[in-house]
């Protein structure tokens, strides 16, 4: 039995249509990220599949059960962080962890759970005190404080520094090797990459692509991209039809001024690149490489990054 079932899911709010005919699978076990961006109907799935919205069509099915009918026994199993949780300030952290802990007939004990989370230092700290990393980790705890079977995830780490995300991650892999659930909102390329099995890749409330990251990435039949920026004397910009010609190009697009182009062989790409760019008369002022990416699906896809919403 999948652990998340959804099957023609529909959500609109006043002119806007958040989730258009959206299907979707997850299965027990797994990390599954959707990836997307700000404007994507993540959120609004998300909330649908926890209960929170009410869909206007279509069939959400989670761990076998609907929301209509077994509402109670739904709450006891799942975990679920908001994209912004509101705690109060004035609680600490171990007050705040007991509240949660009460709603729910079983589940490790507070102590466990601050260890966890790596709050221990904190567990008398008000949360009105607390760093944006250690309230984001607070949260993660109130969803885990009832030993879920399903974690909901909507966008952990968003507005965290480097270090904060990478402990937030590493907290999320130890649930993921439990052998249980997640289901992960991010429009972080490299987080969905690092972090699930499968990834849905949502654009105006609809899943336009779905598999592994690998999968996806090898999909695009690109291997890396070249990112240059060369003004040329009197011309209006480089002419994309002969960048597009060289040997081992399979994509231009220009994108802030710059150049980006998909190759297949880097080391016979770029040569011959900076041969047309002479050829062209560019004054060559900046030069990038790196691997395809998810996000490299993603302008693939729709011809757009994941960060223009």
């Amino acid at each position: 039995m999948p652990a998340l079932l959804v099957r023609n899911l529909h959500k609109s709010f006043k002119d806007v249509k958040a989730v258009d005919g959206l299907d979707l699978e997850v299965r027990a076990g797994e990390c599954f990220g959707l990836l997307g961006p700000n404007g994507a109907g993540k959120t609004t799935t998300i909330e649908i599949c926890e209960g929170l919205t009410t869909a206007d069509s279509g069939d959400v099915q989670v761990l076998g059960m609907r929301w209509a009918t077994d509402g109670s026994r739904l709450r006891q199993r799942l975990g679920i962080q908001l994209q912004e949780t509101q705690l109060s300030d004035k609680l600490t952290v171990s007050e705040t962890l007991s509240l949660f802990r009460s709603f729910f007939n079983q589940g490790p004990d507070v102590a466990t759970v601050i260890a966890l989370v790596q709050l221990q230092e904190k567990r008398n700290a008000r949360v009105g005190g607390l760093s944006g990393g250690q309230k984001q980790r607070l949260a993660l705890a109130c969803a885990l404080v009832g030993h879920p079977e399903l974690l909901f995830l909507d966008e952990p780490t968003t507005g965290l520094d480097p270090q904060a995300r990478r402990q937030l991650w590493d907290l999320i892999e130890q649930f993921r090797r439990a052998g249980r659930t997640i289901v992960l909102t991010t429009h972080y390329m490299d987080e969905a990459e690092r972090l699930c099995d499968r990834v849905g890749i949502m654009d105006r409330g609809r899943i336009i692509a779905l598999g592994t990251p690998r999968e996806l990435i090898a999909s695009t039949g690109v291997e890396h991209v070249v990112e240059f920026t060369a003004p040329t004397n009197g011309q209006p910009s480089m002419d994309r039809a002969a960048l597009a010609r060289v040997d081992g190009v399979r994509d231009v697009r220009e994108q802030a001024g710059g150049i980006l182009v998909h190759v297949t062989e880097l080391h016979r790409a770029v040569p011959a690149l900076l041969a047309e760019i002479a050829r062209q008369g560019g004054n060559l002022t900046e030069l990038r490489t790196h691997s395809a990416t998810l996000e490299d699906v993603f302008v693939g896809l729709t011809g757009r990054h994941l960060r223009d919403e």
